[in-house]
């Protein structure tokens, strides 16, 4: 039982002394108890500063490079430029397909504007102008056939003007359709085939733009610059490294904590932490909820303040100091107040007030107590004490029961 041996050591240290004949009336100190249902033990929890990040960081293209914006040292923000590539060959494609997207869009206009009525027109009078020239082709051919009736020409003859009244009809289909063509405007098709070329043309450009963006190399979290791996003129590949960033954060701490300890913490708890042997105000940031399956514990996330950024390293030790309350019913009495008992038990002594004394004399009674925590020079309690009990504070071993005891004045 917790706390025993150091009552077992001052009952010791006073083993020696003379226990008093009841018949003397002995002054005694006294307290009364109060009963309590908790208790705070203080504990300790270790755990290790976490790993800032650190980063290799290059272009996703190759290219040479033109400009370093930052030198080792300098202290960066997130999405700052670090760098650049040379981007006029990108320059000049992009100018190119704008060019492209401008005729492309042109031509779009046109197909959804339809023909214009000057065309329409053209073609109309063509329409016409074949028309006389076939039916002119069909009277020759008619007077061809009486002449060749009559043996005046021959079939050489007659069958080149009727050959020639064919042409001049297919001439004259193809007019028509033409001029339906332009009469019903662009088909649908077409618009829509020419608006994909447009939309194509435009995410070719929207992907340049992005290989543009990303020839400048930006930070991607607040840190400091570690390393700079190589200078302006160099030609690196895709993916080289050529900046080493730290990351400058706030230190975190990650401690591993039993579940019955982490019900009493809350986010934004502020607690005391220590690295060595000094100590740090810190924030609970989260907790996590995985629970470790060997040692069933959780971690718990703490931001310590920006004054432990300089002394803080990772995977440096630290602890973690808490006041964990835990229920119980009991009574606080003095280590002096108790005395060993049998069965383990120990044993204090109650004042049970004479018949008649007005409260000038008292007899002590023994009851039986079970230590449940020691705190120091106090221990916590539980047995046959009631509460509001009169006890003997110290010196149990100099009373017998049925011993005469007057309160010390």
């Amino acid at each position: 039982m917790i706390g025993i041996p150091r009552v077992k050591e001052r009952i010791a240290s006073s083993a020696e002394e003379p226990i008093a004949q009841t018949d003397r009336i002995l002054p005694v100190e006294t307290l009364t108890v109060t009963p309590v249902n908790r208790y705070s033990v203080s504990r300790t929890y270790t755990g290790e500063i976490a790993s800032l990040r650190a980063s290799e960081l290059g272009f996703e293209r190759s290219g040479q490079l033109v400009e370093v914006l930052v030198d080792e040292g300098n202290v960066v923000e997130t999405g700052a430029p670090l760098a650049r590539l040379d981007i006029r060959n990108l320059q000049t494609q992009r100018q190119q397909l704008l060019a492209e997207k401008a005729r492309a869009n042109a031509q779009l206009a046109e197909l959804q504007a339809g023909a214009r009525s000057e065309d329409i027109a053209a073609a109309a009078a063509a329409v016409r102008d074949l028309e006389e020239q076939l039916r002119l082709q069909q009277v020759q051919r008619s007077r061809r056939e009486s002449l060749y009736t009559q043996g005046a020409i021959s079939r050489e003859e007659l069958d080149e003007f009727s050959f020639g009244e064919g042409a001049l009809q297919a001439r004259l289909d193809q007019s028509r359709s033409q001029l339906q063509e332009l009469q019903n405007g662009t088909r649908p098709e077409q618009v829509m085939a020419q608006q994909a070329l447009v939309q194509q043309l435009d995410a070719t450009i929207a992907d340049l733009d992005v290989t543009i963006a990303k020839s400048t190399l930006r930070a991607p979290f607040t840190g400091v610059i570690s390393t700079k791996q190589v200078d302006e003129g160099t030609v690196v590949g895709a993916g080289q490294s050529v900046i080493r960033l730290l990351e400058s954060a706030t230190p975190e701490a990650r401690v591993g904590m039993p579940i019955s300890a982490i019900d009493q913490l809350n986010i934004g708890d502020e607690k005391t932490v220590y690295l060595g042997e000094r100590s740090y105000s810190a924030t609970v940031s989260s907790i996590l909820p995985e629970v470790d399956a060997q040692t069933r514990t959780q971690t718990v996330v703490l931001a310590l303040e920006s004054a432990a950024a300089s002394q803080a390293n990772s995977g440096q030790t630290v602890r973690l100091n808490l006041q964990e309350s835990i229920p119980t019913e009991g009574m606080w009495l003095p280590t002096e107040a108790l005395t060993q008992g049998i069965r383990g038990l120990w044993t204090s002594y109650v004042l049970v007030p004479e018949e008649n004394a007005d409260g000038e004399r008292y007899t002590v009674q023994p009851q039986s107590v079970e230590i449940l925590y020691q705190d120091s020079d106090r221990v916590l309690v539980r047995g046959t004490l009631q509460p509001n009990d009169v006890v003997v504070a110290s010196g149990p071993h100099r009373l017998v029961p049925g011993q005469l005891v007057t309160p010390a004045q």
